[in-house]
């Protein structure tokens, strides 16, 4: 195809991947993990999330209050907080990175292997940015499903299900990772235009290639 040039990967693969950062980021610091409402007063929805626990009633509007301490949060919730701080540092370093190793960038200008290594780091660095992304998530996501479904609660006691976030962060981390990928193709893709062209060399190839120019002349 003549528009997938390697330039054209590599600025897809930035924007992938810095589109994946910013829904982490969003996904990190939202309250809405976990959502839990009241068959007995259906007028109040709680929110729960990594930092703050809220409260949403038709008079009031939404109230949000931070935990008061991290030592009595669930032990999802702290590893969750740790993973996705990785998720976003990482994030941030891979596009750091791989700005300028980008063509058309006026960077390490005559240093084709410097760019390349910060595609190639920039592509790791983007698909652990997703994996701790995924991770918590999923962690998340697990805990809430036993939770749910266990007997040991009495069933008129509210329950805790999915909130938005959890959507929004499993979106958020999978584009990270397809970002990392595309920055690998755009690698390899830069690689094989490197490649001097290989030289036919039965004589059967050679007569057809000085057959082919001769008629590209005529």
């Amino acid at each position: 195809m003549v528009f997938l040039t390697t330039k054209v990967m590599q600025r897809t693969a930035l924007f992938v991947t810095f589109g994946g950062l910013v829904t982490s980021l969003i996904t990190t610091f939202l309250p809405f993990w976990k959502t839990m409402n009241s068959d007995l007063n259906e007028v109040e929805n709680w929110f729960s999330g990594l930092w703050h626990t809220c409260l949403y009633t038709e008079e009031v509007g939404i109230q949000c209050k931070a935990y008061d301490s991290i030592m009595g949060l669930p032990m999802d919730l702290q590893v969750s907080r740790v993973l996705m701080s990785v998720s976003i540092v990482t994030g941030g370093l891979s596009v750091l990175a791989a700005f300028p190793g980008l063509e058309g960038v006026d960077m390490c200008v005559g240093q084709p292997s410097v760019k390349r290594l910060l595609l190639v780091f920039s592509g790791v660095l983007s698909w652990v940015s997703g994996l701790t992304t995924l991770a918590p998530v999923s962690l998340v996501a697990y805990t809430t499903v036993v939770e749910f479904w266990d007997e040991g609660f009495p069933d008129v006691m509210p329950r805790w299900e999915y909130g938005e976030a959890m959507f929004s962060g499993w979106f958020g981390g999978l584009a990270l990772i397809i970002g990392g990928t595309l920055f690998f193709v755009a690698v390899c893709m830069g690689d094989y235009e490197q490649m001097p062209p290989s030289e036919p060399r039965s004589p059967q190839a050679k007569h057809r290639t000085r057959h082919y120019q001769k008629t590209e002349v005529l």
